[in-house]
């Protein structure tokens, strides 16, 4: 098939390598715009459009696709279909329209359910057990279009978001390539999504990431590992008189009563809202590397009954 790849972060890399290694002929990858970053803030690439360069891929990179020169540029690809991993910006209805069969999207949660900017974090947030990559037929509403195939993988208690992306990742090459396969020997149809059960994943924010050891356990928990490793759930510790922020980026549920936000133990064990703790195994403390509870207490030491905040 003669295709565009249209995709920016990580997530989308081995979507893209999948069809090259597939041998079908991506006339053209789009990516959004190199931007400032590092110390240096020096211009740097998509992890997309990096791929892209290795493997001799022309790289386009517009800021928007809205204006009639753009639109016109994308038409005159003469596209089967454009795939579409975590582009970043919307596509005009003139761009969904132009490829044959249209623009194919990866989505990253079991749609109605998550909706939107942030849907592995979500679902891990919200105590899914189960999520999954599907195939969609994009239209001009924000994800609604309906779905031709789904892979779905279980939530653990010892997934985080960073576990629930790569084994996301993996999974949305093959499907892709049997969507498109599907397509082009017209044995694959799309089914509406489902009118109920429709919720949004909504970017996260500042109010997304401060721990409020009120809650229950196992919803902080959730929280702790549906944040990790970013942005991070926080909270802060009392150093000399001052407030020091800590990232916790790995947690498990465990007894430990006592006062919400207390030390109950000697294991960074943290007494929660409910009869519940949570034990927090990997942290970061700001302007230190990320390591594990018993390092961390090594040099901040904490004792049963000291108060976090």
């Amino acid at each position: 098939m003669r295709l565009a790849f249209m995709g920016s972060p990580d997530f989308a890399v081995p979507s893209l390598k999948a069809f090259i290694a597939a041998g079908h002929d991506i006339v053209c990858v789009y990516s959004q715009p190199p931007r400032p970053a590092g110390r240096g803030k020096q211009l740097r690439n998509t992890p997309v459009h990096d791929a892209a360069l290795d493997a001799g891929i022309e790289v386009r990179h517009p800021a928007s696709l809205k204006s009639q020169e753009e639109k016109d540029a994308f038409a005159a690809l003469n596209l089967d279909a454009a795939i579409v991993v975590a582009y970043g910006l919307i596509l005009p209805k003139a761009v969904l329209a132009a490829p044959k069969y249209g623009c194919i999207n990866l989505h990253g949660s079991l749609l109605p359910r998550w909706r939107g900017a942030a849907p592995m974090q979500r679902a891990i947030m919200a105590g899914d057990l189960v999520t999954g990559v599907q195939t969609m037929q994009m239209e001009a509403g924000l994800d609604t279009g309906p779905v031709y195939l789904t892979a779905e993988t279980p939530i653990t208690r010892k997934d985080t978001a960073g576990s629930i992306h790569d084994r996301l990742a993996e999974l949305g090459g093959p499907l892709l390539l049997e969507t498109l396969s599907g397509l082009d020997a017209g044995t694959l149809e799309a089914e509406p999504q489902a009118e109920d059960g429709v919720t949004y994943a909504h970017k996260l924010g500042p109010e997304d990431t401060r721990i409020d050891w009120t809650k229950p356990a196992a919803e902080i928990d959730c929280q702790i590992r549906g944040l990790s490793p970013f942005p991070g759930a926080w909270f802060e510790i009392e150093q000399n008189g001052k407030r020091v922020r800590v990232k916790a980026l790995m947690s498990e549920l465990t007894d430990g009563k006592g006062n919400a936000a207390s030390v109950t133990d000697d294991q960074l064990t943290i007494a929660c809202g409910d009869d519940y703790a949570v034990r927090l195994t990997q942290v970061q403390k700001a302007g230190k590397s990320a390591c594990s509870a018993e390092d961390f207490l090594r040099g901040n030491p904490l004792k049963a009954g000291d108060k976090v905040f």
